[in-house]
């Protein structure tokens, strides 16, 4: 009875699901329009502070940044219920997808449609870029650290390792001086270490339990070997869904062809999990067409990896791929963020978010000037102009008018359609 008060919130996750192009860039723009501006579920600064410290986990960040703002609002339950309605519909339509794909020409999900999401997706990341500088950037410390994230963020926007030793950096920085924020007295709380331990138990027995099985060649060890993949890649990948979408390429197509791989199970009649590379590569440009979280793709790998095994399975397949992808950033969110939260407490942790905050409005306007960068090198200078026009477009209605961000997304939608 409790949830049934939150009901009004958990339908703007789902509209919110339903709306959410563009990535985590774009997507931190639309939680700042919806769950800030027009909802009021948490602040600017609250919001900020969450994209910050999930900026500094390995997963879904901009998951996580979600299942944070169901955490403020109702606690685990609430939290749980945010991530499984904002991930249910993309993961339904990638693993809808591994049954479909067969059906569809190639040509057919090239549709035009979509042709000013990734513009408007820029222009969400601006207008969230403009909030987070007027929020971050107060003084000449913040200044020097958010102009120099922007360069080495602008320039080395390919590297995954440049986001998460950005914000330590940041960090370090401005915890050269005391003046600014000294320390004060502060009752110091026991950390309850012990709640990484479900997350490790599973890391290390998902391991064992799937090269046992893979050792003694167990007859139905693909979805043992699955999970294990999955949940290992949710634990290590930073950087979000453009650097997930290489590992996977890596563990699923390259990795079964490669001499060593082939070698270690040439007497074991199970295969390991193979997925075509045209299957995968359709695949990789799907998710980016719809939706929702990067990380759903893994819907669509775990039933094309359990496609030879019937239908039944295959379903199965995309639930694994699906939980296992999501389940380390959950745990590894809510288990990390009551001890964040009891550290900031402490003023070298609180002059660190300062450092953090300004790495992060850095890290934003490197990727505004790169996305549209990419989007402006385009043969046809009409559709670039055109871009350029939607980014702006999204920017001002986003900052001068009320409209949902559905709104604007289905604006962008029409004006796809209608060109």
């Amino acid at each position: 009875m409790i949830l049934l008060r939150h009901i009004p919130f958990l339908k703007a996750v789902f509209l919110h699901s339903l709306t959410a192009f563009g990535g985590p860039q774009g997507h931190f723009g639309m939680m700042l329009k919806t769950f800030v501006h027009r909802r009021h579920d948490v602040t600017e600064e609250e919001l900020l502070d969450y994209n910050a410290f999930c900026q500094l986990l390995p997963g879904a960040s901009s998951t996580q940044t979600l299942t944070l703002i169901g955490f403020k609002r109702g606690g685990i339950p609430l939290a749980v219920l945010t991530l499984v309605i904002w991930i249910l519909p993309a993961c339904t339509l990638m693993g809808a997808f591994s049954f479909l794909l067969e059906y569809f020409d190639q040509r057919t999900l090239k549709t035009d449609i979509f042709k000013f999401v990734p513009p408007m997706a820029v222009g969400f990341l601006a207008y969230a870029a403009v909030k987070a500088f007027h929020l971050s950037i107060k003084n000449t410390a913040t200044w020097i650290i958010m102009i120099v994230c922007a360069l080495l963020s602008f320039f080395l926007f390919k590297s995954p390792w440049i986001f998460p030793a950005l914000l330590i950096a940041g960090g370090i920085v401005t915890n050269l001086s005391s003046k600014r924020i000294p320390q004060v007295h502060a009752t110091p709380q026991k950390i309850k270490w012990w709640n990484l331990w479900l997350f490790g138990f599973i890391f290390i027995a998902a391991g064992i339990t799937s090269e046992i099985a893979r050792v003694q060649d167990w007859p139905n060890r693909r979805p043992l070997n699955l999970f294990e993949n999955n949940y290992r890649m949710g634990s290590l990948v930073f950087g979000g869904g453009q650097v997930l979408i290489p590992f996977m390429f890596e563990q699923f197509v390259e990795r079964p062809k490669s001499p060593a791989v082939i070698r270690k199970n040439a007497n074991r009649k199970q295969a390991v999990i193979s997925i075509d590379k045209t299957d995968f590569y359709t695949g990789a440009g799907i998710v980016r067409a719809i939706p929702g979280p990067v990380f759903s793709i893994a819907s669509f790998t775990g039933g094309m990896a359990m496609k030879d095994k019937g239908k039944t399975l295959q379903v199965i397949g995309c639930i694994i791929g699906s939980l296992a992808i999501f389940l380390p950033s959950l745990l590894l969110v809510l288990f990390f963020y009551p001890i964040w939260h009891n550290m900031k407490k402490y003023a070298t942790v609180y002059r660190a978010l300062e450092g953090i905050n300004a790495s992060v409005a850095g890290i934003m306007v490197a990727s505004t000037l790169y996305m549209m960068k990419d989007i402006s090198l385009i043969d046809s200078k009409l559709v670039s102009v055109v871009n350029i026009g939607v980014i702006a477009g999204t920017w001002l209605l986003l900052s001068f008018t009320k409209l949902p961000s559905p709104i604007v997304v289905a604006m962008c939608l029409l004006l796809g359609w209608l060109l």
